[in-house]
This record gives structure tokens, C-alpha cells and sequence, in this order.
């Protein structure tokens, strides 16, 4: 069984959407309100179903079968149109013909001529004039395409110079790139930093055009940002990852969608236990709860850091142990120190650390959440919500910045298929290109 969330502005238009997809074959696991409504906003409403795999194989083929006559629609129908196009061709070229044979001036009485023998027909041969001028426009198509190619370098200069003036000094072939780092919200420090280390590294031979200039600055732009890479866990070593991060940036979401990789999507499944000790926020343990019944999970609720090391205990059975803590604004340091005697109450048991952030938010915010969050010893960052911006640049400032690893990528709502490894290629190509979910990994 998978679990599938929906949003709407209200229960019944989640419920809509559900009954499109699944009919009356979807579980509801959870229904909640998850933004209230208020003066030049609509409510939302989160509702999670599960439904079972017989049942999403069985719509992927019905989508699939309609998907398939919809494309023998469109070739027939395009193959349609080209039959009809040579057809409108043929007539044209008709009328050419007769026009050209047959004028409207009467044809000139000829005296009869003596018949010549009959000699069989030569094929006509180009004159040299033709095969020069082919070869001549094939030396200005080559031409137009390297003048189009300066043209928009010019157009990104002159930008460059007109928004930043103190950058003048860009070179031209340089200047696209730049201008969509700059606006991907790139810190101008660290963008002027990588400008320097492209002009002083990249070889003389690749600065014939913008394409061979991006190709090269996305290279470099990838050894900047580290990541952590999923590693086999050899039993009977155990892991215990803590989630930790400000409201709203989708920690339980995410630790779910962690739950059902490691136990189920992963070639290798391993035994996972849930444990919470967020007990501030109304259905939090609630929430969990569902997602560990529907993946028949064990969960822990911890209220006092006295009892942590005994709720690990009982979870000794599991190789890899999630816990979920209480979201607070980076500024509540009782919160924040709350966490900190959890972590402090087993100190014999290693755990990871791991901050989520948003990567819709601003680098001063990021900033200022890491430096509050960080005295509980970040080890790895998660990046959610990648999917809700196509501005980048600040979220790769801090992590070129704070030096601490992507794990995972968080790029939509659904449980559990929208998490995926951290990979900085995947990371650099929505930087560059704009968010794409179906986007090539090995980029």
C-alpha cells in the first residue's frame, strides 16, 4: 500500500480530487487543516489516503491504454494533416505546371519538322554554379547561427551592464550565465567568488560560445556543493537519525517518506521504528501514528528526556530508527534546548542530526535557523519543498557556506515517492534550468 497526499482550500475539494484518481478504493489515513483562514487567504486542508498496489497498478494502466489512443489520435490526425498538405502541394504545383504549358495566348501555328532519330535521355547533370552556392549556404547558415550566438551575448552584456554597472567588466561570453545566476538569488559575494575561479580555471578553448561557458560553469558550480551519499547499513550496526528543523518545513512529511524508503522502496529492507517526542503540536502524534499503522511500523510517544533511552531500548529490534521532534521558530531557545536533553539523556547511542529546511526560504532566514539549530551538532541537511521555487541560489549559498552535506531532496507532497537521494546534479540543474521533477538524475 501507498499513501498519497491531497490538498484542497476545503475537505470536500481534497475528496474530489481523491475520488478522480481512485474512486471509492482510497483509505483516508488522516484529515487535517493545515493553514486557517484569514484576511486574503483561503484555508487548506491536507487529507492523506492509502491505496493499495492492485489498485495503483490497475489506474496506471487504465491511464496508460488512454494515454496510447490519445497518441494514435494525434499521429493519425498528424499524419492527416500531411496527407493533406502534399495533397494541397500536389494540386499547386498542377496548376504551375499547365500555366507554365498552356498560356492563355493562342499557340503559334509551327510548320510539321523533320522527326530526329530517337536518343535515349542523359541524366541532367548540376551545373558547377549549383554545388557552390549549396556549399555557400551551408558557410552562411554557420555563420548566422555564430552571429545569433554573439548577438545574445551582447544582449546579456548589455543587461548586465545597465542592472550592475560596477560588473562591467564581465566578459561577454561570460554575462548569460551570470545574469541567471543573479537572478536565481545567488549571493553576490559568493557568485563574484565563482566568476573569479571560472575566468582564472577554465581553458582559453572553451570561451567560443555561451553553451561550452555553462557546460563548464555547472561543472565547477557541482564541486561546490557536498553531499552525503546513501550508505548500506551492515547489521547488526544500528541507525538513529533525529529530524529536527523550524514549523512548517515538512519534518514529519518527510520523516514518512524516510520510513517507507528504508522499509520497503530500498532493494534491502530494513526493520524501521518511529519514535516522536513532539508533543506541543495538536495531532502530531496523531499524524505519525497513521502513517505507522498503514506501513506497520512500531512507534515510541516520548514526553520526558528520562524515558528516551528506554523508548530506544524498546526499539532495539529495528536497524534504523527515525525519531520526529517538536518544529519551533528558531528563536524559541527553551524548544530548542528541549530537544538538546533528549539528546543529552543517551549519549551512548550515536545519533544523526539531521536539519530540515525550506528551500523556498530567504538566505538570511536559513542563516539565522542554521546558527540557532546548530549547537545540537548538525550532521546532514535535508532540502524540502524544492518543487514549490525555481529561485535556487540562496539555499546553494548556504550550503557552499555552512559546509554541512545534502542528504535527501524533498520535491513534492506524496508519500513516499517524492524523496530522493541528494545528488548535485539534480540540485544544479534546477538551479540553472528551473525545478523539473521528471529531470534526469545523471545529468
Amino acid at each position: 500500500m501507498k499513501l498519497f497526499t491531497y490538498t484542497g482550500q476545503s475537505p470536500a475539494e481534497a475528496l474530489r480530487q481523491i475520488e478522480a484518481d481512485w474512486g471509492g478504493e482510497a483509505l483516508v489515513v488522516s484529515n487535517k487543516e493545515i493553514r486557517k483562514k484569514a484576511l486574503g487567504q483561503n484555508a487548506l486542508y491536507e487529507i492523506v489516503v492509502g491505496v493499495e498496489d492492485g489498485i495503483i497498478a490497475e489506474a496506471l494502466a487504465k491511464k496508460n491504454a488512454a494515454k496510447n489512443v490519445g497518441q494514435n489520435r494525434a499521429n493519425q490526425q498528424k499524419n492527416d494533416d500531411v496527407l493533406v498538405q502534399i495533397s494541397d502541394a500536389a494540386r499547386e504545383i498542377e496548376t504551375i505546371m499547365k500555366d507554365a504549358v498552356f498560356s492563355d495566348s493562342p499557340a503559334p501555328i509551327r510548320k510539321p519538322e523533320k522527326k530526329e532519330p530517337i536518343r535515349e535521355p542523359r541524366e541532367p547533370i548540376a551545373p558547377p554554379q549549383i554545388k557552390e552556392q549549396a556549399a555557400d549556404l551551408s558557410k552562411m547558415s554557420r555563420e548566422i547561427a555564430r552571429i545569433a550566438d554573439q548577438v545574445k551575448l551582447i544582449q546579456n552584456s548589455i543587461w548586465e551592464r545597465t542592472v550592475d554597472p560596477k560588473n562591467a567588466t564581465i566578459p561577454p561570453e561570460f554575462a548569460e550565465i551570470y545574469r541567471i545566476s543573479r537572478q536565481s538569488g545567488m549571493s553576490a559575494e559568493h557568485l563574484s567568488e565563482i566568476m573569479r575561479l571560472t575566468f582564472e580555471n577554465m581553458p582559453l578553448g572553451m570561451r567560443q560560445n555561451s553553451e561550452t561557458v555553462r557546460r563548464y560553469f555547472k561543472v565547477l558550480l557541482r564541486k561546490m556543493i557536498p553531499t552525503r551519499i546513501e550508505s548500506k547499513l551492515n547489521r547488526p550496526n544500528k541507525k538513529v537519525m533525529m529530524l529536527v528543523g523550524p514549523t512548517g518545513v515538512g519534518k514529519t512529511t518527510n520523516l514518512a517518506k524516510l520510513a517507507a524508503r528504508f522499509a520497503y522502496k530500498l532493494s534491502d529492507k530494513y526493520k524501521v521504528g518511529i519514535m516522536t517526542v513532539d508533543t506541543y503540536r495538536i495531532g502530531a502524534v496523531e499524524q505519525l501514528s497513521y502513517y505507522a499503522k498503514m506501513m506497520r511500523l512500531g512507534i515510541e510517544t516520548v514526553r520526558d528526556p528520562i524515558d528516551f533511552g528506554a523508548a530506544l531500548s524498546s526499539l532495539r529490534h529495528c536497524d534504523i530508527i527515525l525519531i520526529d521532534t517538536a518544529g519551533s521558530s528558531q528563536h524559541d531557545r527553551e524548544k530548542i534546548a528541549r530537544i538538546q536533553q533528549f539528546l543529552d539523556a543517551e549519549k551512548q547511542t550515536s545519533i544523526d542530526v539531521v536539519l530540515a529546511l525550506s528551500a523556498t526560504s530567504k538566505l538570511e532566514d536559513l542563516r539565522d535557523i542554521y546558527r540557532n539549530y546548530s549547537p545540537l551538532g548538525i550532521d546532514t541537511i535535508v532540502a524540502t519543498k524544492l518543487d514549490e521555487t525555481n529561485t535556487l541560489g540562496s539555499f546553494f549559498s548556504f550550503i557552499y557556506e555552512c559546509k554541512k552535506p545534502l542528504s535527501y531532496l524533498s520535491i513534492g507532497q506524496e508519500v513516499p515517492d517524492d524523496l530522493i537521494v541528494a545528488n548535485e546534479n539534480y540540485f544544479i540543474a534546477c538551479l540553472l534550468d528551473g525545478f523539473n521533477k521528471t529531470q534526469e538524475i545523471a545529468l
